[in-house]
């Protein structure tokens, strides 16, 4: 792992040419939107203003999903088959979640590919390495594309499954740090961004945020937090105490000088940004409010860390899964706006929208130069964007 580059931001030159990239495409979006959609009257009575960032937001959407039909799809209707059926998932999750219909060729097809993983455990996966995974994000896929309770077989199925490979009571004891956690393959370390996939899944299901599974899972989650209180009893609660979160608890003797990314020098775990909003997003999902001290403290930790041009914390690194976590986290919290470290507020699907414009390729796709995750795949970095703007409607 590596810090970003240049923590502080973009040079005054990439400040000065993303400021005028941001200001052709608003203009663009500015010039069209009079403009009537295909197969409509120009003058439409009582019809809405649709907004500039909308108009931006509906162009990059459909420039998106062309690449995904067009060059990202194979011919059995899988994406980037060769590390499983996760990125399917995504990619089909992304289309249905901006409107496409569960006939559309390109869903119909990966649909169909993901019911080829169902496996006789329950589980939707490859090879087994990404097992939860894997399955938590076909979960959601399938139950977005339930219309009819076609899926609710294998649903229900999946929910056994990724349920029964938690650590739970008969696995870990509720003091255990791993209590309640989940790792790509269930056993082995848990870490939060699995966790936060199990609970997301098991909600898309329908599940109560009351059910014992998800709880136990809170459990988990608030000891991924840095907040010195009664919810976090590991080592690390009061090493940092910024609100934020981190991906793992390690449960070995560490050397904080071996990882000076993951470690404060006091031996504290550091926060950032993509683990921030996915704890924020895990516990409004597991049922808490605005007025919990957990949540109270993860929103000021992303008022302190706004930005949509960097993962705070990690630069580049995962930088699309960051915008997929930043935009579910903050349509699931109901913020309009965010104010950052100076007090200043923020249009946050705007300001994603635009940033989301600028990045985007030639032939539609996104990708990230920073290899790490597997972010320069584009389809996997794409699904995440169209993931993102899912949320900025």
């Amino acid at each position: 792992m590596h810090w970003d580059s240049n923590p502080s931001g973009p040079t005054p030159a990439r400040r000065k040419f993303r400021l005028g990239r941001r200001i052709f495409v608003t203009t663009c979006a500015a010039a069209i939107i009079s403009l009537p959609a295909y197969g409509q009257e120009a003058e439409t009575t009582n019809a809405k203003p649709i907004s500039e960032a909308e108009q931006l937001r509906q162009q990059i959407v459909d420039k998106g999903l062309a690449f995904l039909a067009k060059e990202g799809q194979s011919e059995q209707g899988t994406f980037s088959d060769r590390v499983g059926p996760g990125v399917t998932a995504l990619a089909i999750t992304s289309a249905l979640r901006n409107g496409q219909p569960i006939d559309d060729p390109m869903v119909a097809e990966g649909l169909k590919a993901l019911e080829g993983y169902v496996k006789p455990d329950g589980g939707i996966y490859g090879n087994g390495r990404l097992k939860n995974y894997e399955t938590c994000v076909a979960m959601v896929c399938l139950a977005e594309a339930n219309k009819t309770g076609q899926y609710n077989e294998i649903l229900k199925r999946a929910k056994e499954f990724v349920t029964g490979i938690q650590y739970g009571e008969g696995t870990k004891d509720p003091s255990d740090p791993w209590y309640g956690g989940v790792g790509y393959g269930g056993a082995g370390r848990p870490d939060l961004s699995n966790t936060a996939y199990m609970i997301e899944a098991l909600r898309a299901v329908e599940t109560p945020a009351s059910d014992p599974a998800i709880q136990r899972a809170l459990v988990f989650i608030s000891r991924c937090q840095n907040l010195d209180s009664k919810y976090n009893d590991t080592q690390f609660a009061d090493k940092v105490d910024d609100g934020g979160f981190y991906y793992e608890i390690p449960t070995t003797k560490i050397d904080p000088s071996t990882s000076e990314e993951r470690f404060t020098p006091n031996g504290g775990l550091r926060s950032y940004g993509s683990m921030g909003y996915t704890g924020l997003k895990s516990m409004i999902f597991a049922g808490l409010t605005k007025e919990d001290p957990r949540v109270k403290a993860a929103k000021q930790w992303i008022q302190d860390h706004y930005s949509v041009e960097k993962n705070p914390g990690m630069g580049s690194a995962g930088l699309y899964y960051y915008y997929h976590t930043f935009a579910a986290a903050l349509d699931a919290a109901g913020l309009k706006t965010v104010a950052d470290s100076d007090g200043k507020e923020h249009d946050w699907k705007a300001d994603l929208v635009a940033e989301l414009a600028e990045r985007q390729n030639e032939d539609g796709s996104w990708s990230n130069d920073n290899q790490r995750w597997f972010e320069n795949d584009k389809n996997l970095a794409t699904s995440f964007a169209l993931m993102a703007l899912g949320h900025c409607q």
